[in-house]
């Protein structure tokens, strides 16, 4: 397979890395059939775009069907082969949890995984895995009563081997101490309502963003040094579509405010997993800016930050049983710079960080015309070129069309 011809292949599959079982045998397939001059670039490339599906298309909800129709959720095990310690998890956090591994070990699939055979066990760090999997789950167990205070990051830090000795800093440099979200000493007294307020304020009104009823966004996106053009369909009060103009045809995803889908050249229409669904409530939400107090149960204020030499102030948003959304506010502007959310894993919390620059006024309102989107596996960003505000946007747009056949279910194996 040609270098091209294998990108472009990549390019189709990676909107699905984060869903299916599928989607890694069909990666294994590509990768063992490229040279291996390709196979580098592809594995990195991958990384970068398996967060360009949920981000860039402002992730979904969990399904398009109603609950009664909604088929009883499979686990691990039932999906997967050669399943030994993460049977009982939900099968659409097996392929998350794999990531938060890699993560925290600075690692790709192939490192405990033989390509093209995820499901056998012919190399040792696989079995070290699972034993440090049984470990941790130990440890949380009888030392912290069951809460996951301990995952694989806490002790690897990006890294295959854990340093075991204290490192010997060199002179005149401090010990970098990493830091637990504290709130201000008088954070009781300190309320996140006027730094709200200042946003809305910032972007045009409270009046001015609830006239917008539409928005179409027409861009680029930069990935691994390839662009790819971008369209993303906005209707009140939550409705987003985007259309990424792939080599071999368009990749759409869509929320419909019930909710979301995805579909590929030559691919079955797919419905997004659990956690994007709990992304997809903030990004699909056209009016956010005016509704954060509704949305959280509570905004916290912390400590102040600097981000790209401009000071911040860092607000949490908590929410019961999810995990909590941080927001990095501009202290001059008002404008928030940074959005960083955490997608559940039966591991640990995979994160996603969105920052906001380029903001510029289009019928009375301030949009983001650039964000650049980064996970542990690489960043990608994104350009807005133009943006129509209240112009007629079918509902079509949202609605999942048949882009292929549904095909026979395969399954990869961890």
């Amino acid at each position: 397979m040609r270098r091209r011809e294998a990108l472009d292949r990549i390019f189709e599959l990676s909107a699905k890395a984060c869903q299916s079982g599928e989607w890694w045998e069909s990666f294994a397939t590509v990768l063992n059939t490229s040279g291996r001059g390709v196979r580098s670039k592809m594995k990195k490339a991958v990384m970068v775009l398996a967060g360009v599906t949920s981000v860039l298309v402002f992730s979904l909800a969990s399904a398009t069907r109603s609950p009664a129709q909604a088929p009883a959720p499979k686990t691990a095990e039932n999906v997967f082969k050669n399943i030994q310690v993460l049977k009982n998890i939900p099968a659409d956090q097996l392929i998350p949890s794999m990531q938060f591994i890699s993560a925290s070990l600075g690692v790709e699939c192939e490192f405990c995984h033989v390509e093209g055979a995820f499901e056998k066990d012919d190399k040792k760090p696989k079995q070290s895995a699972r034993k440090m999997m049984q470990m941790m789950f130990t440890t949380n167990r009888d030392n912290f009563e069951g809460h996951r205070e301990i995952t694989c990051y806490s002790c690897h830090r990006g890294t295959v081997d854990p340093l075991r000795t204290p490192v010997v800093k060199d002179e005149g440099a401090l010990p970098t101490i990493a830091q637990r979200d504290e709130p201000q000493a008088d954070a009781r007294k300190v309320s996140a309502d006027p730094i709200v307020e200042k946003y809305v304020v910032a972007l045009g009104g409270a009046d001015a963003i609830r006239k917008v009823t539409s928005r179409i966004e027409k861009g680029t996106a930069t990935v691994g040094g390839r662009q790819i053009p971008v369209v993303v369909y906005a209707k009140a009060p939550d409705k987003r579509a985007s259309v990424m103009s792939m080599p071999s045809g368009d990749s759409i995803t869509a929320y419909d405010g019930h909710g979301g889908w995805l579909s590929n050249p030559r691919r079955p229409v797919q419905a997004m997993n659990s956690s994007e669904a709990e992304a997809a409530r903030l990004d699909a939400d056209l009016y956010l800016p005016v509704r954060l107090k509704e949305i959280f149960d509570e905004l916290r204020v912390r400590r102040a930050e600097r981000i790209n030499d401009h000071e911040v102030t860092l607000v949490v948003g908590v929410r019961e049983g999810k995990p909590d959304v941080k927001l990095y506010f501009d202290q001059q502007s008002g404008l928030l710079v940074r959005m960083l959310r955490y997608a559940e894993t039966a591991l640990g919390l995979n994160p996603t960080q969105i920052d906001y620059a380029d903001y510029r006024e289009q019928g009375g309102v301030k949009t983001p015309f650039r964000w650049t989107v980064a996970r542990p596996g690489g960043r990608f960003s994104i350009q807005v070129e133009q943006v129509e505000q209240n112009v007629p946007v079918d509902d079509n747009e949202f609605v999942p069309s048949a882009r292929a056949p549904l095909l026979p279910e395969k399954s990869a194996a961890h």
